[in-house]
């Protein structure tokens, strides 16, 4: 009578660890066949039904997603506090829609749920349903009208209206409270400093953004792979680079097809979700924002086996077999597929990735057929807007962000890198700058969809009216306006602070011709 309370004590347990384990060693396949193991021993504990449609989400497969939060929420008793567990996994792997659904359910079964009516109007904001958002807050405001998470979204909701006196009085009433949840607190002065911005008070927003990151807030997630990337392997790869070792990559192997691909990257905040919004809108092409998924498919396998301080990137891609090649084209579209909800077929993907920057000769390796689009934005207000922006979940490599300086060193190593490897790049390139995009949008336009080999389409102007998909960027707010150039030569409000940092990025800011 005693194994099934013995099973939940102790094996279950270790087998969740067991499964943690294997996701750490990016053995997904295991991780999820360990908790559909624990699912049939246990099938009434919720939270391993949980962890499976986590799982199933972070590898794309969301119709399985979905259908493990519906078996968590109904072996929990279809509780409200189940629904928001379930919806807040799904944010973790940026499924908004599902999430929105679980939220609207919940509502339905408790009209009172604040925490949920507040997460459900996050997700209308980016939807861009600010009507919708608006009247869930209302219903939040009325149960507790003091609750800051609550106070943080109308903060948004205001600013994103133009209604700044009225986001930043709202903001000001919770930011130093000193029993305020510190994410809340650290995402208010994030949105004070965005809301001083606009305001033109830049003293303040820069102390409203230093007070930002003060919050001490912990390490979420897994280092990303920019830094880890560029520092460990600049100057290897930039030897191996010299003896135009890339050039053989290209040469086609015959046993896989051909796929019409490009690789829209450069540093963060260059610019990059504005153009994939204008190529997105073109017919013949689809897009795919900011995944791990090359990542993870194509370059993770090569390296499986070998231990972190033997991986180096060259010798790496240049012994890969032709086998793993193949494999990994097959599974990287596999999970583009999944992850868009819709075949590419015929039409271009494009795969908006800045975080793929330091990886291009991999991306050059295992799809020798891509182009690549590489956004270009005047380096001080690139520095500059990755530290106004607010990254969450803070990652190491968003800790990079934590000051100017920081900043600016994350922006050489990257850019350097991309410099470094430019003139040997085997494969077809565009530099994009944002200034133009912004400025003439049409010359850049067609100039870009030639490069790409497609046919003009004059959706690509007026795009706002054809964005076909929710938006994943931090910018989601900005995608629905009219192209706005106030953004251009913005680090000149922020000089002063600039200044011990102007002689790192002097010699991007002459490269790119910004001097």
């Amino acid at each position: 009578m005693n194994k099934p309370l013995s099973l939940r004590q102790n094996l279950l347990p270790q087998m969740i660890r067991n499964s943690e384990a294997a996701w750490a060693r990016h053995n997904y396949e295991q991780a999820i066949e360990i908790l559909e193991q624990a699912g049939r021993l246990a099938p009434n504990e919720p939270h391993i039904w949980l962890y499976l449609g986590r799982c199933h989400g972070m590898r794309y497969d969301y119709v399985a997603a979905e259908r493990y939060f519906e078996k968590a929420v109904r072996v929990e008793g279809w509780k409200t506090e189940s629904f928001l567990k379930a919806g807040r996994y799904c944010l973790s792997f940026r499924g908004y829609e599902m999430a929105a659904r679980l939220f609207e359910r919940a509502l339905k079964r408790d009209e009172k749920a604040n925490e949920i009516l507040v997460e459900l109007a996050r997700i209308y904001l980016r939807q861009g349903r600010l009507h919708d958002a608006t009247g869930l807050l209302d219903r939040a405001s009325q149960l507790n009208h003091d609750f800051t998470p609550m106070l943080l979204v109308r903060a948004r909701l205001h600013r994103l209206a133009g209604q700044l006196e009225e986001a930043e009085k709202i903001l000001r009433s919770f930011v130093t409270r000193p029993e305020a949840n510190g994410w809340v607190r650290a995402e208010g002065w994030y949105e004070l400093g965005s809301t001083l911005d606009r305001q033109g008070r830049y003293d303040e927003a820069m102390k409203a953004f230093l007070e930002a990151k003060s919050v001490k807030l912990p390490v979420t997630a897994p280092p990303g792979i920019n830094s880890r990337t560029a520092e460990a392997g600049m100057k290897q790869m930039v030897d191996f680079l010299s003896t135009g070792a890339m050039q053989h990559w290209r040469e086609p192997d015959g046993a896989s097809p051909q796929r019409r691909l490009a690789l829209l990257c450069g540093h963060p905040r260059s610019g990059t979700t504005l153009l994939e919004q204008v190529l997105d809108s073109h017919p013949e092409i689809v897009s795919a924002e900011e995944t791990q998924i090359f990542y993870e498919e194509a370059f993770v396998p090569f390296t499986r086996g070998l231990s972190p301080e033997s991986i180096s990137l060259m010798p790496i891609l240049e012994s890969v077999s032709p086998e793993r090649l193949r494999r990994a084209r097959e599974d990287y579209f596999g999970c583009i597929e999944r992850f868009i909800g819709q075949a590419v077929g015929a039409r271009l993907l494009i795969d908006k990735n800045p975080s793929l920057t330091s990886l291009l000769p991999a991306f050059i390796r295992v799809f020798p057929e891509a182009r690549f689009l590489i956004a270009i934005r005047d380096p001080r207000d690139v520095c500059l807007s990755c530290f106004m922006q607010p990254l969450f979940p803070t990652t190491p490599s968003s800790s990079t962000y934590s000051s100017l300086e920081a900043a600016a060193a994350e922006y050489t190593s990257i850019m350097g890198l991309w410099q470094a490897l430019k003139p040997h790049m085997p494969c077809p390139f565009l530099e994009v700058r944002y200034e133009e995009v912004t400025n003439n949008l049409e010359p850049v336009a067609r100039r870009t969809l030639e490069f790409l080999g497609v046919p003009w389409d004059k959706r690509v102007l007026t795009f706002q009216q054809h964005t076909r998909k929710l938006v994943r960027s931090p910018t989601y707010g900005d995608v629905k306006k009219p192209i706005s150039r106030g953004a251009i030569g913005r680090w000149r409000h922020y000089q002063k602070y600039f200044e011990p940092h102007l002689e790192k990025l002097e010699p991007f800011v002459k490269a790119f011709g910004y001097g």
